[in-house]
């Protein structure tokens, strides 16, 4: 009977991991939303977040996770941002460290600007962790258009982000 169990188990966690890696999360199209929440961590994150500022598909920013030593001047340099679009439509947050810290900042952000639906961006491969924990922090109401980056993660980086994923949604099944 144990090992009958133990091989469902397995097999779910299997079949599991395989949706996981094969099916990644895709770009969004054109939704407007009233913000765009960047999750910073890996490359094409700020840039698809102002290639949907720049086509208008939300007039609101938030870089989530930044650095504290950087500054928004040194951010608008970076990505050659206009410092009048910097000072009306572009946050930065300083407080995340990780995904769900991540999740915090957006949310007090998104209830400060009385947001009805919000375009995340992350990569692919971080997309369904960071929109669950966002899920769970946000008002259950508020529209979350998932607009991932496309990206080339390795195996090793899938079976990571699986188990954080997993152990994210355990954690938060079992109240943690």
């Amino acid at each position: 009977m144990f090992r009958r169990i133990f091989s469902f188990l397995l097999l779910i966690w299997l079949l599991g991991f395989v949706w996981f890696a094969a099916f990644l999360p895709r770009p969004a199209d054109a939704t407007q939303t009233d913000g765009i929440v960047v999750l910073t961590g890996a490359g094409g994150r700020i840039e698809r977040g102002l290639q949907a500022l720049g086509e208008g598909w939300s007039g609101r920013m938030l870089v989530s996770g930044v650095d504290p030593e950087v500054k928004p001047a040194e951010l608008a340099a970076e990505y050659d941002i206009p410092m009048d679009r910097m000072e009306c439509c572009i946050t930065l947050g300083y407080d995340a460290v990780d995904t769900r810290s991540n999740a915090s900042e957006t949310a007090a952000w998104v209830a400060e600007g009385k947001m009805a639906s919000i375009r995340l961006v992350t990569s692919d491969w971080h997309m369904r962790r960071a929109a669950f924990e966002l899920g769970t922090q946000i008002d259950p109401d508020t529209k979350i258009v998932r607009d991932a980056v496309k990206s080339e993660p390795s195996l090793a980086m899938l079976f990571l982000e699986y188990h954080k994923f997993l152990f994210g949604w355990l954690a938060r099944w079992i109240g943690f």
